[in-house]
């Protein structure tokens, strides 16, 4: 699915009319149905609704909507923000078929001073935001900042028509810089816009932004952003495996990783990520670490293999591993390498990195200490990474992507989008740059934004269970590497949602993902069925009336 700027956006609707014949009213009808359905299901205890309206076309799907909400047996009371005589276009239909006959409370607000007469209104146990929409130019001034303070006197839910007031369209950051409205649902149509899969523009991080189809043909949807979100390429893993598949189809990952000794004990980091590597579908996974971790790792799962390497005095892997026979025992058969979960950074270890990488040609995801010897060596990354010879991905939090960059990581964060878009061109690499609203960089500059996961992730092994994933998906789907990577991540952070339902953000482990990524698959197989049904595409949160997501949310609602 792209993102659309707001200007493609708006070009994407004259084109549907003026290219493909399908009336701009016919767009609004699509528009507001989708509103009143996601308010019904997803507040199904809210009887009196308040639909505040601007003069646009947001305000005429808020109209429209209104209508239809009203004529469902709701007691629906709307709010005009502006003279009904300067309405034009649709807007000015929706209006008249609110109005002739009246369905509900109409109600008519030409000055600020007008909202206080309307408190009683705010008592509904709905509000819903159809002031301004894509079209919108910050800041919010006059009526619309006005209604802002005025909503605050309610404790009603608001849900938000294409965006929430205030936020531009085009932003790509996590917070709006003016005021914007608060939102617990947000409803958008046809293709997200930047703010959609960068903003959070909900109160909370579970709460849903949704996009419903309204008509527009594919065709229509032309974009130059270079954006799309990443949920879309978990149909990669839906296709049925073949019925005499065996586990060569599905490739053989090596982890390499693993410290136990006097520099410390890090074999649980292998071990999750040979495990997350398991879960993921790859047929065989060998997980090579220190000989002392060797048992440890191997506990983690009777399917495992493991390969024991020369350990340094501290529990690290010996730069002695780097002879020819032993590189080529190790790496014979593998399809895909996954390295550095808990490797540690001593001389020796970073010399047998820099050699394991330098030698094998395999597809490789780098991660955690393995990307700080990278950084401490770009002459080595640049050779690694010719264009177009071999598969790297690198997996870096923001300190990570910081030392790699040469830059700090206040300048990560402030420019996330630009820092791993310009990173994976100049070096030919796919970049994941975790963290909220992870980013997957391609080499010819398209990015895919993720939007699953959730505070409980900030966790310890969290990235090492990406890692494994990856190099799972990557070892079933060579031929289609940059989904792979993409639908990793978007499952990781799937299945944690989930998992977050039945537990909390505070006592998530990372672990916990792997239990949950069964489910993660059944339910994105589960939401795209119903997107024929209903129309909507869950960029957050989970459907309220999906089975599995009934059961996941527990006390969550």
């Amino acid at each position: 699915m792209q993102v659309l700027s707001a200007a493609e956006m708006q070009a994407c609707d004259r084109a549907t009319t003026e290219r493909f014949g399908i009336p701009s009213l016919n767009l609004m009808r699509a528009a507001s149905a989708a509103v009143a359905a996601l308010a019904r299901e997803r507040f199904p205890q809210a009887r009196r609704i308040t639909v505040l309206c601007g003069r646009g076309n947001n305000g005429g799907d808020g109209m429209m909507a209104a209508r239809l909400l009203a004529d469902a047996g709701l007691e629906v009371t709307t709010l005009l923000l502006g003279a009904p005589g300067l309405l034009t276009g649709d807007a000015a239909v929706a209006w008249s078929e609110l109005t002739n006959p009246m369905r509900g409370q109409v109600r008519v607000v030409t000055e600020a001073r007008d909202l206080a007469r309307h408190k009683d209104a705010l008592g509904a146990d709905l509000l819903v935001d159809a002031l301004v929409g894509t079209g919108f130019k910050p800041p919010l001034k006059g009526l619309a900042l006005a209604a802002l303070e005025w909503v605050q006197g309610s404790h009603a839910p608001l849900l938000a028509v294409d965006l929430p007031s205030g936020w531009p369209a085009d932003a790509t950051s996590v917070a709006a810089d003016g005021p914007v409205f608060p939102a617990d649902a947000v409803v958008t149509f046809t293709a997200p816009k930047p703010a959609h899969v960068f903003g959070q523009l909900t109160r909370r991080w579970d709460q849903p932004v949704v996009v419903a189809p309204i008509g527009s043909p594919d065709e229509a949807m032309v974009s130059t952003l270079g954006l799309h979100w990443a949920g879309s390429s978990v149909a990669l893993v839906h296709a049925p495996r073949a019925a005499a598949a065996n586990k060569g189809n599905f490739g053989h990952v090596l982890v390499v990783g693993g410290t136990l000794g006097t520099a410390g004990g890090k074999s649980g980091a292998p071990a999750m990520a040979a495990l997350a590597a398991l879960r993921a579908g790859a047929g065989l996974v060998t997980a090579a670490v220190p000989a002392p971790a060797l048992a440890a790792v191997a506990a983690a799962a009777p399917e495992l293999m493991t390969w024991p390497l020369a350990p340094t005095a501290a529990g690290q892997i010996a730069a002695e591993n780097l002879a020819a026979e032993t590189l080529s025992a190790l790496t014979a058969g593998k399809t895909v390498l996954a390295i550095g979960p808990g490797l540690g950074q001593g001389p020796e270890t970073a010399k047998f990195t820099a050699g394991l990488l330098s030698e094998t040609k395999l597809p490789a995801v780098i991660d955690a200490d393995a990307l700080n010897i990278l950084a401490a060596r770009p002459v080595l990354l640049g050779k690694l990474a010719k264009r177009g010879e071999r598969m790297l991905v690198l997996t870096p939090h923001p300190g990570e992507m910081a030392r790699l960059a040469g830059i700090t990581t206040v300048e990560v964060q402030a420019n996330r989008l630009n820092v791993a878009r310009g990173f994976a061109e100049r070096t030919g690499v796919t970049l994941v740059l975790k963290g909220a609203r992870t980013l997957i960089a391609h080499p010819d500059g398209r990015v895919a934004v993720n939007t699953s996961g959730n505070p409980g992730m900030a966790k310890g092994g969290s990235g090492d269970v990406l890692t494994g994933l990856i190099a799972g998906l990557l070892a079933q789907f060579p031929a289609d590497a940059a989904r792979a990577v993409e639908a990793a991540v978007y499952l990781h952070g799937l299945a944690a949602d989930l998992a977050v339902r039945k537990a909390d953000e505070h006592t998530l482990l990372a672990t916990d993902s792997l239990v949950e990524l069964s489910r993660a698959i059944r339910l994105r197989i589960s939401q795209l069925h119903r997107d024929g049904a209903n129309g909507y595409v869950w960029l957050q949160g989970l459907p309220a009336d999906s089975s599995l997501a009934a059961a996941a949310h527990g006390t969550a609602e």
